[in-house]
């Protein structure tokens, strides 16, 4: 799943990223991609999420549990998603496929929004993403201490 040319590519992609505390969202979509197994026809899906992550305007993770996820990586670009204060999935018989179903932007005034079609659904590791997420906040942490000595 992960090669070391891919893992060095990333951690010189994310070094960059150290210096602004935050990782942006295309830094994070690196992250998780990183993170994710192969791409899946569907995952299960009971009708509610334990939550979601944006990671630019065209992906997102999904926690169907507190240690299970899915990276979703959309046919383009799903308007507002950034700005979104919650997120719904189609499913059918508790299962959303790829591509048929969709992520559905909410929309605070109630306003209809267009469906954004899922192309792809890629199961995370959240054990090693968590571990990999940490190790950076340490280093940011670490590199906060050092600049100010």
């Amino acid at each position: 799943m992960k090669t070391p040319l891919l893992i060095a590519g990333l951690c010189l992609a994310l070094a960059g990223c150290a210096t602004t505390g935050r990782l942006g969202s295309a830094e994070k979509l690196e992250l998780y991609r990183a993170h994710a197994g192969a791409p899946q026809k569907d995952m299960q899906f009971f009708g509610s999420l334990n939550g979601w992550t944006e990671l630019g305007d065209s992906a997102l993770a999904v926690w169907t549990k507190p240690s299970e996820a899915y990276l979703l990586e959309l046919s383009g670009p799903c308007p507002d998603l950034s700005y979104a204060p919650a997120i719904g999935l189609t499913s059918h018989m508790g299962r959303v496929s790829a591509p048929f179903d969709k992520v559905l932007v909410r929309d605070p005034t109630g306003g209809p929004r267009m469906p954004c079609f899922i192309k792809t659904i890629r199961k995370l590791d959240v054990k090693s993403l968590r571990a990999e997420e940490k190790e950076m906040r340490q280093a940011q942490v670490q590199e906060r201490e050092e600049s100010t000595k």
